[in-house]
């Protein structure tokens, strides 16, 4: 029992003998006996807790976790996590402030309250698996959950947990940072009835790469002629304000085996090849909107404004890193099934099959978080195979699986849904890779800053050639990792 929980009882016992005897002086008794209590309990709050103090361990304590994290792109995400927040709630009795803020938002003001010392005690965005958490980790300002992982970590492939798998420049190790949540690789999404309209269909669509890309050039012109309204064949995003720019371009270089980090983690920028490719994928990237084939917007596009384009019937087809935009229109049956197409990228230039950026998307606790053991038992509970399955699901589809155990759930491979199946197909195939933040977390500051779309940007806009533009780019990230070392 407690030094003042004792002192209160002792008291109280003292005034109830004294009423009890009725003794002529009760009033001032009880002034005595109260002053003395305070006395003694301000000796006992000055003297220091030891470390069998149960003030802040019971299990049983009321605290509340804080969550931030992405507002999805349709009412059922956010709903979906709410429901699961909610049912965590009352299994174990905890209170939750969940919070959402959209994509860029969530980014900047996790900074700021990590930089001011009050970070939420779970964090979860899109673009924080390439921009954020490998540098966080390296600034040791993440937890370890190595201790949920461990446990299970053969339930996850080797891309998923490399992806996790973080440098501690404070610990000069690396460790588990973060908790793979779900993944999306990049696929192509068009409009089947606009094929339909020039006398195309899916089967029309060449699987070789200059074939591929020529295919929705003739498109244009074709719909163009009938249609005699504006339209774009190619949905490329050409900003430095939109991340999709950035991931578009990466597998680009991807598709022509332009390897910017060698297996140590090393710049092979310099190499003689490695830039002439980088040159030769910018003239290649930024022809279609010089030729008139990607709206003129795109400079401008932020992340959802591809989505809109394609959506809105301006442009036939737009490549997009994850399934949000079937999900959007996921309601209406025709549409979902009959009209909007999925496919993936083409083979490569040189024939060979195409290996897709992976997008591991995670959550982390931070280090200073108020509730650091609270947030992990949370995210314990969230990548449950059946929960976070669950999740997925009720959230449209949206993401993939990371957790074996979920794959085997015949929804994700279900080829009456086209667009969840064929999405799924790669994955399942091992045909992916991760960014090179994998590799060096110096490399997520040239994804935050979006080096490849302020290069793109410059030659469309600027009118600078794909040459400089290059040279301009590598000597940015050059510094970047000077920088960083």
């Amino acid at each position: 029992m407690g030094t003042r929980k004792k002192v209160r009882q002792i008291a109280q016992g003292s005034i109830k003998q004294a009423q009890r005897n009725h003794h002529p002086r009760v009033s001032h008794s009880y002034s005595f006996i109260a002053l003395l209590i305070s006395l003694i309990v301000v000796a006992c709050s000055q003297h220091p807790k030891t470390a069998l103090s149960p003030v802040n361990d019971s299990p049983t304590q009321s605290r509340e976790l804080r969550i931030w994290w992405d507002k999805g792109y349709t009412l059922e995400e956010d709903e979906a996590l709410q429901q699961l927040v909610s049912q965590w709630e009352q299994q174990t009795g905890n209170k939750v402030k969940l919070s959402f803020y959209n994509n860029d938002e969530l980014s900047q003001k996790a900074q700021r309250a990590i930089l001011a010392g009050d970070p939420p005690d779970v964090l979860m965005n899109d673009n924080a698996d390439r921009t954020l958490n490998p540098r966080l980790a390296w600034e040791g300002k993440l937890a370890d959950v190595s201790d949920i992982i461990e446990p299970i970590k053969h339930l996850y492939p080797d891309t998923v947990l490399t992806s996790v798998h973080l440098y501690n420049n404070l610990k000069k190790q690396r460790s588990y940072y973060a908790l793979p949540i779900h993944q999306g690789i990049p696929h192509i999404f068009y409009w089947r009835d606009l094929l339909k309209l020039a006398g195309k269909n899916e089967k029309d669509i060449p699987k070789d790469w200059d074939a591929f890309w020529e295919f929705w050039k003739q498109l244009q012109n074709t719909l163009l002629t009938q249609q005699n309204q504006k339209l774009y064949g190619i949905g490329f995003p050409m900003s430095a304000g939109a991340g999709d720019t950035y991931e578009v371009f990466e597998q680009i270089l991807e598709a022509y085996d332009v390897q910017l980090l060698d297996s140590q983690g090393q710049l092979r920028l310099y190499d003689p090849k490695i830039r002439q490719g980088i040159i030769n994928c910018i003239d290649w990237y930024t022809k279609f909107y010089r030729q008139g084939y990607v709206p003129p917007e795109a400079v401008n596009w932020l992340n959802p404004d591809n989505n809109r384009s394609l959506l809105n019937h301006l442009v036939v087809m737009t490549p997009n890193n994850s399934l949000s935009i079937p999900a959007a229109v996921r309601q209406d049956l025709d549409i979902y099934r009959n009209k909007l197409g999925t496919i993936g990228y083409p083979n490569k230039p040189n024939g060979k099959p195409m290996r897709y950026l992976a997008l591991i998307r995670q959550a982390v606790v931070l280090a200073d978080a108020k509730n650091q053991k609270l947030a992990k038992d949370f995210l314990a509970y969230f990548i449950q195979p059946e929960i976070t399955g669950n999740y997925l699901k009720a959230a449209g589809g949206r993401f993939l699986p990371v957790h074996k155990l979920v794959w085997k759930d015949a929804f994700w491979t279900n080829p009456d849904d086209r667009h969840i199946s064929t999405a799924a197909k790669p994955i399942i195939m091992g045909q992916t890779r991760l960014f090179y933040t994998a590799q060096n977390p110096a490399y997520s500051i040239v994804l935050k800053e979006n080096i490849w779309g302020k290069a793109l940007r410059k030659v469309v806009v600027d009118g600078i050639s794909p040459q400089q533009a290059a040279d301009e780019a590598i000597a940015r990230i050059q510094q970047i990792f000077d920088q960083w070392q």
